[in-house]
């Protein structure tokens, strides 16, 4: 790689700033808690210790009490789903933190990740400040994705 392209790929990597660690947002509850299909072992224990966990999707254990976003099904027939993170965005961001580093695939999902702001700005303009009640599967598809859903 030439030093150029280097640089673009760590200003790339800049701009990834997610609100909301994984720890966090499976302690606060998302993807109905069945995001791993138990397949917890490459991730930290204390990950877990709090999380809102269930062996099926059970839309109580999400924070905001609703269904929000795709089915697997879905994110696959969209191309969403990469074979080196075959759960997806999550999947991804976990071992993301974890310190694993794919530019190809970093850069696509942090694209993805950028993209989705959009909600956040949607919330932003239809809500009063401070009514987590506004909009609540727009803010628990924003907790799904690191972002902070209390805008």
């Amino acid at each position: 790689m030439k030093s150029s392209d280097n640089e673009k790929s760590e200003d790339f990597y800049k701009l990834f700033k997610p609100q909301v660690s994984p720890r966090k947002m499976l302690e606060m509850g998302v993807f109905g808690g069945s995001y791993f299909d138990g397949k917890i072992k490459e991730y930290p224990k204390s990950w877990f210790k709090n999380a809102k966990l269930s062996k099926v999707f059970n839309v109580e254990k999400n924070f905001f009490k609703v269904k929000a976003g795709l089915t697997r099904r879905e994110w696959l027939e969209k191309g969403w789903i990469f074979n080196e993170d075959p759960l997806g965005w999550f999947q991804w961001y976990c071992r993301f933190k974890n310190g694993r580093r794919i530019p190809h695939i970093d850069k696509i999902q942090i694209k993805r990740w950028k993209a989705f702001k959009r909600h956040v700005t949607a919330i932003k303009k239809n809500c009063e400040q401070g009514d987590i009640h506004c909009r609540r599967k727009q803010r628990q598809a924003i907790l799904q994705w690191a972002y902070d859903p209390f805008i």
